[in-house]
C-alpha cells in the first residue's frame, strides 16, 4: 500500500511525464535558482529524449556528478529529495 507522500510523489512524476515537452517547456538557460520542481523538470526530459544529458549539462551548467545527484536523490525520495536546506554553520 502506498503512502500519502509517494502517491504525492507519483502524481508530480506522472503529471511531469504527461506533459509535452518542448525547448520551450524546460526552465530557461539562465537558470541559477534550482528549485526541486526545476530539477525534476530537466531529469524528465533527459530520461523522457526531449534533450541529452550532455545538452542539459551544456544548457544549465551543470556536471554530469551534479546531475546524477539530483537523479539519484529524485530516485530515493521523489521530489522531496531534491530540496536543499540551508546547513547551519
Amino acid at each position: 500500500m502506498k503512502t500519502q507522500q509517494h502517491h504525492k510523489q507519483d502524481k508530480f512524476h506522472n503529471t511531469i511525464i504527461n506533459s509535452e515537452y518542448t525547448d520551450n517547456a524546460l526552465p530557461e538557460k539562465n537558470t541559477t535558482r534550482w528549485v526541486a520542481k526545476r530539477k525534476a523538470q530537466v531529469i524528465e526530459a533527459v530520461r523522457s529524449g526531449v534533450i541529452t544529458l550532455d545538452q542539459a549539462c551544456e544548457r544549465y551548467s551543470l556536471s554530469v556528478e551534479e546531475f546524477v545527484s539530483w537523479q539519484r536523490h529524485f530516485d530515493q525520495q521523489g521530489i522531496r529529495g531534491l530540496c536543499v536546506t540551508k546547513l547551519k554553520r
